[in-house]
């Protein structure tokens, strides 16, 4: 089992990596820095968030593990 630290460290790591390629992606499509650095940012945050939670639910389930 994940303890929570070890899943909010995932998660900001590719949180990250995720705002770098959208505000490159957003600056490409857009031309402007600005828009492109406010949709990878709101992009982040809800990112971010839905993935701990997705996290935390599967570290509660059991279904296709093996205990050893």
């Amino acid at each position: 089992m994940e303890t929570r630290r070890r899943t909010l460290v995932k998660a900001v790591l590719w949180n990250v990596l995720g705002l770098t390629v959208m505000a490159l992606v957003g600056l490409a499509l857009t031309g402007s820095a600005a828009i492109g650095g406010a949709m990878a940012v709101i992009n982040t945050v809800l990112g971010f968030t839905m993935y701990v939670i997705y996290e935390r639910v599967w570290s509660r389930i059991d279904w296709g593990r093996r205990h050893v």
